[in-house]
């Protein structure tokens, strides 16, 4: 086992747990229809974190170009799939009670939720980074603005509960998502 199949292992453990928990409130959502009132906003968000894990956990292959692992850099990365996971786990909340529906729930937890894609946007930099000079320079421009407009778009949405702003932000954050997965030819090995 070289270094990164070591350092990826606990990564790999916790965002395959982010996906657990999705896959675990879909599978819910399944077996008690109609026990609480579903919010098309909120799905679209579950199946974006579902597929930003998934290609987060593609994406940090590029780790494995890394010769030198520091400690630093590993809690790093630890860091980035904890907050990851923590976004995926305030989308499935333990129990309901509290609140009329998912639509209820999302909205009042959206402060919690959009700050960590906000921080996430801002992790990721640093991850960039990590991956090499030339792999930070080779992301460019669109890449700098992207992340702003990001972390911006997240802001806001942790502030307005405004249904139509979180609408419209779900919908393009997903198709952004795929669509710029997608526009790679990724092979590994």
């Amino acid at each position: 086992m070289d270094i990164f199949e070591y350092i990826s292992v606990l990564t790999s453990i916790i965002i395959g747990l982010g996906i657990a928990h999705l896959l675990r409130g879909v599978a819910s959502l399944v077996q008690h229809p109609g026990r609480h009132r579903i919010y098309w906003v909120h799905l679209v968000w579950v199946a974006y974190m579902f597929f930003n894990m998934a290609f987060w956990w593609w994406w940090q292959f590029n780790l494995g170009k890394l010769e030198i692992w520091y400690f630093p850099n590993y809690l790093f990365v630890l860091l980035y799939a904890v907050v990851l996971y923590l976004a995926c786990a305030l989308l499935f909340p333990s129990d309901m009670d509290d609140y009329a529906g998912f639509e209820d729930f999302f909205i009042s937890r959206r402060g919690w939720f959009f700050g960590l894609l906000a921080t996430s946007n801002i992790i990721d930099l640093y991850d960039t980074w990590l991956k090499g000079a030339e792999h930070f320079d080779n992301a460019g421009t669109p890449y700098l603005v992207l992340t702003v407009a990001n972390f911006s778009a997240a802001v806001i949405a942790a502030i307005t509960p405004n249904r139509t702003y979180h609408a419209f932000l779900a919908i393009a954050a997903l198709a952004y998502q795929v669509q710029w997965a997608l526009s790679f030819t990724f092979v590994m090995g």
